[in-house]
């Protein structure tokens, strides 16, 4: 491929998380294409989901096809031709950055449940000085979906003139109970597995039952009843249904998936993972959640999906609401899916369609400091 790319790890020393703890060595490992320019500011950084990794775009090898093809490389929304596309493993993940399955230097075995506790702060203020280690001085966008939106939001929030905009796709200001509940029954199904040894199964077994069963319980959250019932009906995956042990198709799908996180995610970062989007609150810090909204003062793209269940639409419009009495550079764009919160890696076309409107009408350039006024469009629908 013609455009450069690179990978690279860069080590934090002596980083302070958000609870105090403090660690000697901080790893973060990165992806990123394109080349920066003279200025350092023609950056875009994307942010990695739950169980997400750096791999957003193929570097050149054939099978390699990474997360978000679609929406990165020459003529795409991010254009590698122009700008310098980034994205960072997060701290307490097991995709090349430092997390639980880290050897501790003063123990010489995993971390496992003695890594600090993880916030979505945490992973901003370390892609911040990954970021400052590059020399980068402006990001002209940073998207991402689920805890990626929440990331990019958070961004905005803590280091406002340093963003030029951000486009959070399916993730709230602040989580709910409802998603929560959810990551509470997917933490407890692997702390239940005989296996998980509090954290510290790393020269034992690997608790397989329990990642299996939190990743199904996920996989329901990410989905809609229609698509299940539009895709799976009751149709049955065994001849002989009466037996307990027997299967509808939907039951063996999700067992797939199951199966299919535990060959490559590690527990115990599923756990900390999930509880760094549980704490996930703009107000924090803050006089009050409004307060906390209302720093983002850059332009902003928030997308929904109609059919999330995981992170429903009034929760990306409550943020739209708050922004657009302060903030003149206000999108909303709701997308029509049966395909529920993952739609953020299916629906290709309408999300590259909203964001390539949202930077024309920004009139995104190279020049981070140039935007023309966007009014607020409201519950418009970008994506068309």
């Amino acid at each position: 491929m013609s455009e450069s790319y690179q990978q690279a790890t860069i080590t934090l020393k002596d980083f302070r998380f958000e609870s105090g703890e403090v660690l000697p060595v901080v790893d973060l490992f990165y992806e990123a294409w394109g080349e920066l320019n003279a200025q350092k500011d023609n950056v875009i950084l994307v942010t990695h989901a739950l169980t997400g990794n750096t791999h957003i775009y193929n570097n050149g090898e054939a099978g390699d096809n990474g997360w978000w093809e679609f929406l990165v490389g020459p003529g795409k929304p991010f254009d590698t031709r122009r700008h310098f596309v980034i994205c960072i493993n997060v701290p307490g993940s097991c995709s090349g950055s430092s997390g639980p399955a880290t050897i501790d230097p003063q123990t010489a075995k995993p971390y496992g449940m003695r890594f600090p506790l993880v916030t979505i702060r945490d992973m901003v203020n370390t892609q911040k000085a990954v970021l400052d280690t590059l020399g980068v001085r402006k990001i002209q966008a940073i998207c991402g979906a689920s805890m990626g939106g929440m990331q990019a939001m958070d961004w905005a929030v803590a280091y406002p003139e340093m963003v030029g905009s951000i486009i959070p796709i399916a993730a709230p200001g602040r989580v709910y109970p409802q998603s929560i509940a959810f990551r509470k029954a997917q933490r407890k199904a692997i702390m239940l597995d005989p296996n998980w040894q509090n954290g510290d199964y790393y020269e034992g077994n690997y608790p397989v039952d329990g990642v299996e069963t939190a990743r199904m319980i996920g996989f329901i959250s990410y989905r809609s009843e229609q698509e299940w019932r539009e895709r799976f009906g009751r149709n049955t995956a065994d001849d002989d249904m009466l037996r307990i042990e027997s299967r509808f198709e939907i039951e063996s799908y999700l067992e797939y998936h199951g199966k299919k996180l535990t060959e490559r995610f590690d527990a115990n970062s599923y756990i900390y993972l999930s509880k760094s989007m549980d704490l996930h609150d703009l107000g924090q810090g803050q006089s009050s959640y409004e307060a906390g909204v209302q720093r983002i003062q850059c332009p902003v793209l928030m997308i929904g999906f109609d059919s999330d269940l995981l992170f429903p639409c009034y929760q990306q419009k409550e943020v739209v609401d708050i922004l657009q009495n302060v903030n003149p550079h206000v999108y909303y764009s709701e997308i029509q899916t049966i395909y529920g919160h993952d739609a953020f890696l299916i629906e290709e076309t309408a999300i590259a369609s909203a964001i390539n409107t949202f930077f024309q009408d920004i009139s995104f350039t190279q020049n981070s400091e140039e935007y023309s006024h966007v009014s607020y469009r409201g519950p418009a629908n970008l994506a068309g």
